[in-house]
């Protein structure tokens, strides 16, 4: 591999990388090159073979053909042990931590410098806690990972990944579960490894994140590179075309006049709720929700937003308050319950879908009928139609563009955009009354986003009421009709979405009136 006379080589020189699963074809014939010490953006639709190429540049997947480079050096990398070693680190979406054992447990595991473990310990401390301070990564040693918050994780997989001496940083959708605050406390730390000469390569769906963070960025569809470029070369809507093959609309209709909305469906009003430390996470929340709109609720996660579509989909049960749904109301000691919900018209398309979305073991039209399989149309006098089930499924993946259309896979083979897509057909295809969202996009690329985004707008339209949680302003501004914003487990205030920008929307979360 030869050099421009008097430049560096470059951290990573990806050449020729192809790649097949079967009748896949991954990556096909992939050139990457990364400069060092910059911020480079992989980008592409889920499946568009960013993260294959990714996890062969860490030997997860060995490529079929094509070469890696180094710092200018050819190498093998048959597995994690040798990207480790030629300083590649990874974080992944999901996090590897075990969360019983302390902040600096996890960063030792499996490289303990001694075999007495409070030597260990401490040797490891004295290592960490200059780097913490050079790094800006600042965690509690000796807390259990159980015990720190989401942002805290982040860096502590950094962290570990510095410990092990990554010079080259591999960060696979980094703010996909952060607060606004934290995710710009992560680009700050980021920017400050990139000036120490930190290479890192992000994979992520947020376009502004690639416009705000990065130097240059890699766009991928089906497998191959369609666009190389400097970030000041290219544009939000060049990156959204790029990755889809054609223009993108996440924006609102500004065509569209705003119509009244019609009866009212579910009303809560005085719920109360404390977490198991005695935290109030409900103070006195009430919502109200209509035929034909889309309300949004707006806040930095953990303000209560969770706790409240936990108490109307029926997932808990608060200490005070009212529901009333259509002619049924329910009180503390005879609350509603999922079933409940359900028969009355209400889904509930939860914020993990992981958690409580999807039996990830289990095949598509299992977890495609998870809450439903109790009806007549699946079950006969105990026994499942497990034939219906699956043409039902069939049925949900070609309405919902759900990807491949195998009934038959696992679910946690799908990508994350087609994981969500299918916990969205299970609960709209019915056509509730209420459909409960929590954090629809999450994870998911741009053009999933378009899609759920007409869906939830469809089902508006047809005179149904969608409740809407999500951390993205920029979706609550592109769907909501109004707009209520939580802080500290109140109602902080409600907009009617003509009167909401982020600048209002922003101050309410911070809880300034």
């Amino acid at each position: 591999m030869t050099q421009t006379p008097g430049t560096l080589p470059a951290a990573v020189s990806m050449r020729g990388i192809d790649k097949r699963f079967g009748a896949v074809h991954a990556n096909r014939a992939v050139d990457l090159t990364v400069p060092r010490g910059t911020i480079h953006g992989i980008v592409g639709e889920n499946g568009a073979g960013k993260s294959t190429l990714m996890s062969i540049l860490y030997g997860f997947y060995q490529a079929d053909a094509g070469e890696i480079f180094i710092d200018g050096q050819a190498v093998q990398i048959p597995g994690s042990r040798e990207a480790i070693a030629c300083g590649i680190g990874m974080v992944h979406q999901h996090f590897m931590l075990v969360e019983t054992l302390s902040a600096l447990d996890n960063v030792m595991l499996g490289a303990e410098p001694h075999w007495q473990l409070d030597r260990a310990r401490a040797m490891v401390r004295a290592r960490l806690e200059p780097l913490m301070l050079e790094s800006g990564l600042t965690v509690k040693l000796d807390a259990l990972v159980s015990e720190l918050p989401v942002g805290e994780r982040q860096r502590l997989e950094i962290l570990k990944t510095l410990y092990r001496g990554a010079r080259i940083l591999i960060l696979d959708e980094p703010t996909a579960v952060l607060t606004p605050a934290e995710t710009e406390a992560l680009f700050g730390t980021l920017r400050g490894l990139r000036e120490r000469g930190t290479t890192v390569l992000l994979i992520t769906h947020k376009l502004k994140e690639i416009m705000a963070l990065c130097d240059a960025v890699t766009v991928m569809r089906a497998g191959q590179v369609v666009l190389d470029a400097a970030i000041a070369d290219t544009s939000l809507d060049g990156l959204a075309e790029a990755m889809v093959g054609r223009r993108v609309n996440l924006g609102r209709d500004a065509a569209a006049l705003p119509r009244p909305a019609g009866a009212v469906l579910l009303q809560a009003s005085g719920l109360q709720w404390r977490d198991a430390l005695g935290v109030p996470r409900l103070d006195g929340v009430g919502v109200t929700l209509r035929a034909g709109e889309i309300v949004g609720i707006a806040g930095v996660s953990g303000n209560g937003q969770s706790e409240l579509l936990d108490m109307l989909s029926g997932m808990a049960e608060p200490a005070a308050g009212e529901l009333t749904v259509g002619e049924r109301r329910f009180r503390p000691g005879h609350w509603i319950d999922p079933e409940d919900a359900r028969e009355l018209g209400i889904a509930h398309v939860p914020e993990d879908r992981h958690k409580r979305g999807l039996v990830l073991p289990f095949p598509a039209w299992e977890s495609a009928v998870l809450g439903y399989q109790a009806r007549p149309r699946y079950n006969q006098g105990g026994w499942l139609r497990q034939a219906v089930m699956r043409t039902d499924t069939a049925t949900m993946m070609e309405s919902y563009d759900v990807r491949p259309r195998n009934p038959a896979l696992r679910s946690s083979k799908f990508s994350g955009g087609n994981q969500q897509k299918l916990v969205l057909a299970r609960e709209a295809l019915p056509e509730p009354r209420v459909l409960l969202v929590g954090q629809p996009t999450r994870g998911v690329d741009i053009g999933a986003i378009e899609f759920i985004h007409s869906r939830l707008r469809a089902m508006r339209d047809a005179g149904g009421a969608v409740l809407l949680v999500s951390s993205e302003l920029d979706e609550i501004l592109a769907l909501a009709d109004r707009v209520i914003v939580m802080n500290a487990g109140r109602v902080a205030g409600e907009l009617p979405i003509g009167e909401c920008s982020e600048q209002a929307l922003g101050r309410l979360m911070a809880g300034v009136h």
